[in-house]
């Protein structure tokens, strides 16, 4: 088991729909995070990439399009539009720009939440990782993002299950220290390389049969490391 929630930024100016998904997707088990306009989703996305995104095309400062392309430059999770906008050429138009799906307004919340589910599991095979990873008792779900053994939840940090999480789906090839901090702690700590070690260490404690002796995470020295699950 993990303390993290999935990030699902949901980019809207209609103060209704975030009091209607907010506790809907709170109930499901995400962490929703509120954006109110283009520049306020365009900025949370660059600060901490979400799990998901679920974009509004009649934002108040910039077309849902534009602010789609913009994202897509920098973001490859899934992006589902939420539109009161019902033409044909409109969906075409996200789905060429890169949305994985769109959903119109007024909408079922179980439809959006079984759409979200599907979108998150094709991205994680479009990145040539399988949604379910086990190895030995270990069961990795990266949709859930729960980690158990033998079926008992393990308790990671959500700095632990990010790595975690890069590594398998790097499986079998080396990400390197750069790769791995950015990715987890951002930009600015891309040379932390001692704090990464930490991170791996406390994270073998809790996964490997034997922490002395790593089977799962393997050290690529001066390098980085390679999920061999």
């Amino acid at each position: 088991m993990t303390d993290y929630r999935p990030r699902i930024l949901v980019i809207d100016d209609e103060p209704q729909i975030h009091r209607f998904l907010g506790p809907a997707l709170d109930a499901a088990g995400y962490e929703p995070v509120r954006a109110d306009t283009a520049a306020e989703g365009l900025k949370e996305i660059a600060r901490k990439a979400p799990d998901a995104v679920v974009l509004d095309l009649g934002l108040p400062d910039l077309d849902g399009k534009a602010a789609l392309s913009k994202a897509r430059a920098f973001y490859e999770g899934p992006i589902l539009i939420l539109s009161a906008r019902d033409k044909e050429s409109e969906k075409i138009d996200a789905l060429d720009l890169g949305a994985d799906d769109y959903v119109e307004k007024p909408f079922g919340v179980g439809e959006l939440l079984a759409r979200l589910r599907v979108a998150l599991r094709h991205r994680l095979r479009d990145q040539g990782a399988d949604p379910v990873v086990t190895a030995g008792e270990l069961t990795i779900d990266l949709v859930k993002r729960l980690v158990t053994r033998a079926g008992e939840p393990i308790r990671l940090s959500p700095r632990e299950y990010d790595l975690l999480a890069q590594l398998v789906r790097g499986a079998g090839k080396v990400v390197t220290h750069r790769q791995l901090l950015t990715a987890v702690w951002g930009p600015a700590h891309e040379q932390d390389v001692q704090y990464l070690r930490v991170f791996v260490g406390q994270l073998r404690q809790k996964i490997e049969p034997d922490p002395s002796q790593p089977a799962l995470i393997l050290t690529e020295p001066g390098v980085g490391y390679r999920w061999l699950g």
